[in-house]
């Protein structure tokens, strides 16, 4: 291990870090759709139960791999396969993925900063209407929104791994966590808001579908940040003191329990908007529900609490949304900046420099993918439908690959790295782990069904997205 590499001063604020890295828009709002959309209560026990019995299991191998060699993706991937361009490439794969997750990200982080702007400023009113969306979305003044999401993101990982990324998640996970606690104590408040709770608690069994179930094992793995490369990232800064299986656990746990109490934000509201809502109905995606469902919701408030009041709600809810983007930012990008700290020799200032002229570019040209560049807005076409820059690295980086990098990972550790090594890296730090039913479970799960699995969800992504043939009838 290089005696240079940074580490995390804390378990608490690994934990936060990493938990921070997995609570994002797919949690707070990604989900809640999700569950309206798949039968509320049965949709969130089986998302519950593919957390810890699929999701858990790749979450520890990767913090295990990434503390035992003290590197990213590629430099793991080389180090344990005793430099095979084979598994480097795998690995360039999970550098790849977070690098092209960001530009995604990032525009719907600038969304955000400039819906908090206009919030603040009065302008919730047009941002409910049915030209807000639409028009904000090719507003030059992003730009300047742009250098601002920039500015503070590099703020905090020019800082490094204890005083950038640790210490902002220390603020940030907390702030969200009690902002998002608050939300859902005044969303209760509302009439008919416990129709939306009723939804979303009760199970009914008759609708767990096949449809449900890859529902709910897909926004538990998307979720937790899996195939990302950021909880190996992460694991290369944690010590050998560190017991990763219980770490793990405690991230899942605050993982899925800000996406569960974010169901007790969105659901209820949306009933106490709507008694008469068909939950099934709701907008497709989360950027639909953050951008053009819920400022109508908002905008609806001030029949109670007047214009002043319903904006500062809205206000507080994109505020809360704007923290979790920034900690999941803040999170992928820094899996690019230690492969080239690490594998290039760059300094982290140097690092974030290349990666914010290319990013940057990037991003750039995926923000003006929305009528405002007709090259970019109307960039390739498949599955019948015309796809815009942005419509392409969300489809090909975050729905494809990520399934694809865990199935890797899995074969990797189980056939290439092998069981013992891992068993022999998970019980430093937990001398109780060797012989107990989680060694078991974690070596028979990684080496059978979960790289199955999630090879599955890889070939019917790639089918849906690209060719509009779902090949399971899910």
């Amino acid at each position: 291990m290089s005696a240079s590499r940074e580490h995390f001063s804390s378990r608490i604020g690994f934990i936060l870090a990493a938990a921070g890295s997995a609570v994002g828009i797919g949690n707070l709002v990604g989900f809640p759709v999700n569950a309206a959309k798949n039968g509320g209560g049965a949709f969130l026990l089986m998302y519950a139960l593919f957390v810890f019995l699929i999701c858990l299991p790749v979450m520890i191998a990767e913090m295990a791999v990434g503390r035992n060699t003290a590197k990213e993706p590629v430099g793991a991937f080389k180090t344990l396969s005793k430099g095979s361009k084979l598994w480097g490439a795998a690995g360039f794969l999970g550098v790849l993925t977070p690098f092209m997750i960001a530009v995604f990200y990032m525009v719907i982080t600038v969304w955000i900063f400039g819906y908090i702007a206009l919030t603040v400023t009065g302008h919730l009113d047009y941002l409910a209407s049915d030209v807000g969306f639409g028009e904000f979305i090719n507003s030059p003044y992003l730009y300047i929104a742009l250098i601002a999401v920039a500015g503070i993101v590099s703020f905090i990982l020019a800082a490094g791994v204890k005083d950038g990324i640790e210490k902002a998640a220390k603020i940030l996970m907390p702030a969200l966590l009690t902002m998002l606690i608050l939300m859902v104590v005044f969303v209760l408040s509302l009439d008919n808001a416990m129709a939306g709770v009723t939804f979303f608690l009760v199970p009914d069994i008759n609708k767990i579908t096949p449809s449900v179930v890859n529902g709910a094992l897909s926004q538990a793995f998307f979720s937790l940040s899996l195939g990302m490369g950021i909880l190996l990232t992460y694991g290369s800064y944690i010590n050998k003191q560190t017991n990763i299986p219980n770490s793990a656990k405690l991230v899942a746990i605050t993982d899925t329990s800000v996406a569960f109490i974010a169901g007790l934000m969105i659901l209820p509201a949306v009933f106490s908007f709507n008694p008469e809502v068909n939950p099934s109905e709701l907008s497709d995606s989360s950027v639909s529900l953050i951008f053009t469902f819920l400022p109508k919701i908002f905008l609806a408030l001030q029949t109670s609490l007047g214009y002043v009041g319903a904006s500062a709600v809205a206000a507080f809810f994109f505020l809360l949304v704007f923290f979790a983007a920034i900690t999941s930012l803040v999170s992928i990008i820094e899996v690019p900046v230690s492969y080239l700290v690490t594998e290039k020799k760059h300094s982290r200032k140097k690092a974030l420099g290349y990666l914010t002229l290319t990013a940057g570019v990037l991003t750039l040209f995926a923000t003006a993918s929305f009528g405002m560049v007709p090259f970019f807005t109307e960039f390739t076409s498949y599955a019948g439908g015309t796809k815009s820059l942005f419509d392409v690295i969300y489809d090909v980086f975050y729905d494809t690959i990520l399934p694809l990098n865990g199935f890797l990972l899995c074969i990797f550790v189980s056939y290439r790295w092998k069981k013992k090594q891992l068993s022999e890296e998970l019980s430093i730090g937990n001398e109780n782990y060797k012989g107990s039913w989680v060694e078991k479970y974690i070596n028979f799960s990684l080496g059978t069904f979960i790289p199955v699995i999630v090879l599955l969800i890889f070939i019917n992504t790639v089918a849906t997205k690209f060719f509009a043939a779902n090949l399971f009838g899910f």
